[in-house]
């Protein structure tokens, strides 16, 4: 399997050199629609586990030197004036040993679950998804073997499940957001990356994260499956392969109902904060709904609308919504469920140029059910690809099924742990493209 681990293991033995295997990413960078910025690269490369290896930044959240991200916005790009230092996260990427040299696609603000026009290099008529979907078709295409990428709402984790990714969305509060980004979106967003296999990601969760963070005790013992209503059978089969592998393990499975209250009271504090951070930024800027997509105008107003009190009571909601998380999944250690309920969402599937935003907020709920409750509630969830014929069940040809495994705050790396065991017994995935540079 090519992945970042081993692109690092083959520079470090002078199979291939930094400098070329950079090159090659270069020259590749222009696939798909997945990058819109690429810099020349300059300093020292860091000693760490991905020596070497070129990265690119999302172009939403946390910005390295000398590219800043202006969130797929040309209102922003225009007021753009490029940082002259890592942000706290990118600092700890390129200590890693990862050199950033570009920034990758989104939809404006990151407002979709789609980056149009930017396509899945599993097939062209699909999406790689959003709002971290340039991020996902470039590791999926093998302009990279790893991206940074954003979750406020399954930004991650969506995008993991398009192009048959692994993405993990860490727990609130265990990855750097400062010393520019600060308490984003109120704790709603989290920062990783994607990449081709679980230690790539395992790897990068070391190399970022707070000291304290993601080590809580995890036995898992007893998962259970959560499968929303109306999933395509696809998912679903996706969900029973690994549900199959973990009885395998003598890991007791149980079902439970999709948590449809939670699930909901999510999706409208996601609403809410994205709406009141929009308006706040927007405002900072002085930048005009004239300026910005009709859909991002129309949500701008709501936040520009909105009181003091009816803010407060969305940080509440968040505090709620995490203990509630804990509660509701008393008795097991993990939950399993399908990232999407229909499949990869078509190019072209979310309307930019539309005022509803009700409807908007409504289909990204269609596609990815519930995925805004692990950033309400702060806990941790990990995608990893299926495919093939697994412990009986037939998941499908094509793009494997992104499944999510999900726990309570903290657990990050017994989540990562529990993963690993998992895709031991899941068939190894072939990307479509190589990694550029990989011998």
């Amino acid at each position: 399997m090519q992945d970042a681990t081993s692109l690092a293991g083959a520079i470090a033995s002078g199979a291939v050199t930094a400098s070329g295997v950079m090159e090659a990413a270069r020259a590749a960078a222009d696939r798909f629609g997945a990058v819109v910025r690429v810099e020349t690269v300059a300093g020292p490369i860091g000693a760490g586990p991905f020596a070497g290896v070129p990265f690119l930044g999302k172009d939403l959240g946390s910005g390295a030197a000398g590219l800043s991200p202006v969130a797929g916005s040309a209102a922003l790009a225009r007021r753009r004036v490029d940082q002259a230092a890592d942000s706290d996260l990118f600092a700890r990427f390129r200590a890693a040993g990862l050199v950033p040299f570009g920034l990758t696609r989104v939809p404006e603000f990151g407002l979709a679950l789609t980056s149009d026009p930017c396509v899945n290099p599993w097939d062209a008529r699909l999406s790689p998804g959003g709002s971290s979907g340039g991020a996902a078709a470039a590791v999926a295409g093998g302009i990279v073997a790893i991206a940074h990428a954003t979750d406020a709402a399954g930004s991650i984790r969506v995008p993991a499940a398009c192009c048959g990714l692994v993405g993990l969305k860490p727990t609130r509060g265990a990855v750097p957001m400062g010393p520019d980004q600060g308490n984003w979106l109120m704790g709603l967003a989290s920062e990783l990356v994607l990449a081709r296999t679980l230690r790539d990601v395992a790897a990068a969760f070391d190399a970022v994260a707070e000291p304290w963070a993601g080590g809580r005790a995890f036995a898992a013992e007893r998962v259970a499956v959560v499968v929303p209503e109306g999933c395509a059978p696809a998912q679903v089969a996706g969900v029973e392969a690994v549900a199959g592998v973990l009885r395998g393990f003598r890991i007791a499975v149980e079902r439970r109902a999709f948590p449809a209250a939670l699930a909901a009271r999510a999706e409208r504090v996601a609403r809410g904060v994205l709406a009141a951070s929009l308006a706040e930024w927007m405002g900072f800027l002085g930048v005009s709904g004239a300026e910005i997509t009709p859909i991002a105008a129309a949500l701008m107003a709501e936040g520009r609308a909105m009181t003091a009190a009816e803010l407060f009571a969305l940080s509440r909601e968040m505090a709620v919504l995490t203990a509630g998380w804990e509660d509701w999944m008393a008795g097991v250690d993990a939950v399993i469920s399908p990232v999407l309920r229909d499949g990869v969402p078509e190019v072209g599937s979310f309307d930019m140029g539309g005022w509803d935003v009700a409807a908007h907020f409504a289909r990204m709920g269609a596609v990815a059910p519930g995925a805004a409750l692990a950033n309400a509630a702060g806990f941790p969830a990990l995608v990893v690809p299926v495919a093939g014929a697994v412990a009986g069940a037939r998941v499908g040809a094509g793009i494997p099924v992104g499944v999510q495994i999900a726990a309570r705050a903290g657990c990050d790396r017994g989540l990562l742990a529990l993963a690993a065991r998992v895709a031991g017994d899941l068939p190894a995935v072939t990307y479509p493209f190589d990694i550029a540079g990989h011998p």
